[in-house]
C-alpha cells in the first residue's frame, strides 16, 4: 500500500482511482497531476516506483494544491469567519439548515435530520375521526 503526503492509497487499484483517496483531489485533478508527472493512469499503485511517487508529490505542492489537514482547516476557518459576521450564510449553518437556497418546506432531511413529529392535542371527549 504506498503512502502519499501520509495517506495510504490502496494499491490494487489504479492510480488514477487511488490519488482521489487523498482529501482534496479529486479525479479531474488526479488526471492533471498523472499527466504532468507522465505516468499511466492504468498503471496499479502498488506498481509506482519511488521515483514516481516523489514526482506525484512534487506536483501536488508545486501546483500548491491544499490537501488533507490544510484543507480541512481552511474550510474550518471560512465557516468560523461566516458565523462570526453573522452574514446569512454563517447562521444557516449554525442553524443546520440548507445554506444555498434549497427549499425546506419540505425535503431537506439531510441537513434537518430526521423528521420530528409535533403530537396532537386532542379534546376531551373528541373522537378519533373529529378534532
Amino acid at each position: 500500500m504506498p503512502r502519499l503526503l501520509g495517506v495510504d492509497i490502496p494499491g490494487d487499484k489504479r492510480i488514477d482511482a487511488s490519488l482521489p483517496y487523498i482529501y482534496g483531489i479529486g479525479r479531474v485533478t488526479a488526471a492533471k497531476i498523472l499527466s504532468q508527472t507522465n505516468i499511466d493512469p492504468s498503471t496499479k499503485a502498488r506498481q509506482l516506483t519511488p521515483e514516481q511517487l516523489s514526482g506525484i508529490v512534487h506536483a501536488i505542492t508545486e501546483n500548491k494544491l491544499l490537501i488533507e489537514g490544510d484543507l480541512r482547516r481552511e474550510i474550518q476557518l471560512n465557516l468560523k469567519r461566516l458565523t462570526s459576521i453573522r452574514c446569512y450564510r454563517g447562521m444557516r449553518h449554525v442553524r443546520g439548515l440548507p445554506v444555498r437556497g434549497q427549499r425546506t418546506s419540505t425535503n431537506a432531511r439531510t441537513r434537518k435530520g430526521p423528521k420530528k413529529t409535533v403530537g396532537i392535542i386532542r379534546r376531551k371527549g373528541a373522537k378519533a375521526g373529529k378534532v
